[in-house]
């Protein structure tokens, strides 16, 4: 889904460093490298971005006019509206 705020293991804030690690990635960066750069020297904050698997980007390549809204579509798409407000929220609140 979507990379989380924090480490799960010490609680530092990763999230706001995912862009700039693909960014870095794109730029032909090894993972470690782009870890280094990003200051990311606890193997636990590195396996944060390491091992994040972004299923928002693949979701919204369905285009939601041409399918039908069921039950079980809209409740999934209140659960991402809610998900994405509270974090929304939490990082307005850390900065």
């Amino acid at each position: 889904m979507i990379i989380p705020v924090r480490c799960f293991t010490c609680g530092k804030v990763i999230g706001h460093k995912w862009d700039t690690y693909l960014d870095l990635l794109q730029a032909d960066y090894t993972e470690g490298d782009a870890l280094d750069a990003l200051g990311l020297v606890r193997y636990c904050c590195r396996r944060m971005l390491m091992t994040h698997v972004d299923l928002i980007e693949k979701l919204l390549n369905y285009n939601s006019n041409s399918l039908p809204l069921s039950l079980a579509n809209s409740w999934a798409l209140a659960f991402v509206c809610i998900l994405l407000t509270s974090l929304t929220s939490c990082m307005d609140r850390m900065c």
